[in-house]
């Protein structure tokens, strides 16, 4: 099994050619792609169609390449000779394998060992207790134990030791911190990332990853850490390299499990992470495409392409502004005014291919592919106005999701995933502060700030979730920077009246790792939403900014459907590396996983 940017190269040849010569289709008939996909035909959406058929770095392109692979080995005619060339020099994948071997006898370029901080302890002659790093250190004639004192390296979290023994069977000898205990899927994410850094750096082709303790561990346990060590260890020699003149092409193509396992359940667990790590870099290189590429317009055609790729169980819908204006959406369409570039409403439905449905979801995603501001434009140190194409990171995380489900096909739950796309722009035809506007379920609304424009996008798509039927709605959002004064840049504000959905939801978190804590929705706070000319405004005062946007999307939700909202401004972007992330596609996947029967 194999990983490989935002097309994976699988096993399974025939899946992967059928849906490569599906999607080539698409691409070489661009006419009939234009009319399927996109609705609208300005000039803005034909540049952007002709652009993708240049690139071959997206998504559908790297799809096609891996196809063609598999078409090749199949013997299979019909793909132009050069994607094979482009899929050697442009597309790194990694093959994962899971093995029952003694370490010594592992040969590679890094051997890494995750150990806790008990794990290096030693006895009274300075030789390691654990057994393994006794075996390793035996062969390294003590040098392990030796280089380990002088570097000060005690198995804390965060850190690392890499020794180049030539006398060993690997090349590098490894040490990575897990801290006092490791039990968690996010701590074994951790590790994989560590080793992917560290074959990073020494440009390795292949490595192998044991734990000094996996004695404890029970066999779903063992699972599992594989599967989190396996999605670390992809998402970390990721690097979205797309708009760099000379991009890096990170070596590493060999990955060995060792002691955790081998057989079939450990082999879909490890399928599972790679369609999930898939989605999540599917969604970081959304949020990392700029405005001037991923317009309402791009954004749709990547949600069709997944219908498109896997249409045996999802189908797209794209509503036009016409349409949109047909079903009263003014809310929506009156943050979309001013832009040149016309909104899209993206409806994608995910439906079994047999069985009955038990349980109707619908994940609803802010697409803002750029926030100006509008006429309250962001101005000012703080205002982040430079990564506002990152507004669009819960449309990321909703389409990241879709993609990853519609690979791994649960049964009994039927998803719809919805995006009101469109631009927060400055123009004569655009909204002004002090304008009011009518939302499709009647209410309306005083328009006190065209910066808190993303909550009345997300308006209309909640009342269009409610008449899907569905029975539980999670909207994604990077909706406040009040949510980041109050949580930080790497947790995720979670509000739901709720208890039985925060629990399901909280329940995914653990598994995915990702990290969310629950506000409160406190209704005296919406004193301060309320208009003297309209049935509300759409922002309050400074004060409890999160709580009061939260209360304002509940007014668009059906009582009798179940309702969370995630605002996830602080960790869709890392600041440190100026990269998006993923967050969220990880945790909606596992959470309609736990809906499905």
């Amino acid at each position: 099994m194999k990983f490989g940017g935002l097309g994976i190269q699988h096993t399974q040849m025939k899946n992967d050619a059928l849906l490569a010569k599906q999607a080539w289709k698409l691409i070489t008939k661009p006419q009939g792609f234009t009319q399927s996909i996109l609705l609208a035909k300005d000039g803005t959406e034909q540049n952007f169609l002709q652009v993708q058929a240049r690139k071959a770095y997206t998504w559908t392109w790297k799809s096609i390449l891996c196809g063609v692979a598999a078409c090749r080995g199949l013997g299979m005619k019909g793909f132009p000779h050069w994607a094979f060339s482009l899929l050697k020099e442009g597309d790194c994948y990694i093959s994962f394998a899971a093995k029952e071997i003694d370490v010594a006898e592992w040969k590679g370029d890094i051997l890494a060992v995750g150990v806790t901080e008990k794990d290096m302890s030693k006895d009274e002659n300075y030789k390691f207790q654990n057994s393994i790093l006794k075996k390793l250190d035996g062969l390294l004639g003590g040098m392990l134990a030796e280089a380990s004192s002088e570097e000060d390296f005690t198995g804390k979290a965060g850190k690392s030791m890499v020794l180049r023994l030539p006398s060993c069977g690997s090349k590098r000898v490894g040490l990575i911190g897990l801290g006092k205990t490791a039990s968690s899927p996010a701590s074994f994410q951790r590790l994989g990332e560590a080793v992917a850094a560290a074959a990073k750096t020494a440009q390795a082709n292949s490595v192998a990853i044991v734990l000094a303790s996996s004695e404890g561990l029970s066999n779903e346990s063992k699972l599992s850490t594989a599967s989190a060590i396996a999605s670390g260890t992809v998402l970390g020699i990721y690097e979205d390299s797309r708009y760099k003149s000379e991009p890096r092409k990170p070596k590493l193509n060999s990955v060995d499990i060792i002691g955790l396992g081998t057989g079939p359940e450990l082999e879909k667990k490890l399928k599972y992470a790679e369609n999930v790590s898939s989605a999540i870099i599917f969604g970081r290189e959304l949020v990392n495409s700029p405005a001037n590429v991923l317009t309402p317009a791009a954004l749709a055609a990547e949600a069709s392409n997944i219908a498109s790729l896997y249409s045996d169980v999802l189908s797209a819908n794209i509503l036009s502004a016409e349409q949109c204006k047909e079903l009263k959406m003014g809310s929506y369409l009156g943050v979309a005014a001013a832009s040149a570039n016309p909104p899209h409403f993206i409806h994608l439905c995910y439906k079994p291919s047999s069985g009955p449905i038990k349980t109707k979801l619908a994940l609803v995603g802010k697409g803002l592919t750029f926030d100006s501001g509008g006429y309250n434009i962001k101005t000012g140190a703080g205002c982040s106005i430079d990564i506002m194409k990152t507004d669009m990171g819960g449309s990321a995380a909703v389409l990241g999701a879709a993609k990853a489900l519609g690979q791994i096909k649960p049964p009994g739950v039927e998803v719809h995933f919805i995006v009101a796309s469109c631009e927060n722009m400055i123009s004569g035809t655009g909204m002004r502060p002090g304008d009011i506007i009518t939302a499709s379920n009647g209410k309306t609304i005083e328009v006190n700030n065209t910066d808190a424009e993303g909550r009345l996008t997300l308006a209309d798509a909640l009342v269009y979730a409610c008449k899907q039927g569905v029975d539980k709605i999670v909207d994604l959002a990077t909706l406040t920077g009040a949510c980041i004064v109050a949580l930080g840049p790497s947790i995720a504000g979670v509000f739901t009246p709720s208890d039985d959905l925060a629990k399901e939801v909280f329940e995914a978190s653990e598994v995915s790792g990702e990290k969310f804590w629950r506000m409160p929705l406190e209704e005296s706070y919406w004193e301060s939403m309320k208009s003297g000319v309209a049935d509300m405004v759409n922002t309050g005062g400074r004060q409890g900014g999160a709580i009061t946007a939260a209360l304002f999307l509940k007014q668009f939700v059906d009582e009798k459907v179940q309702w969370m909202h995630i605002d996830l401004a602080g960790p869709v972007w890392n600041d440190k590396k100026r990269v998006a992330t993923g967050f969220g596609i990880a945790t909606l996947v596992e959470w309609v996983l736990k809906n499905s029967s």
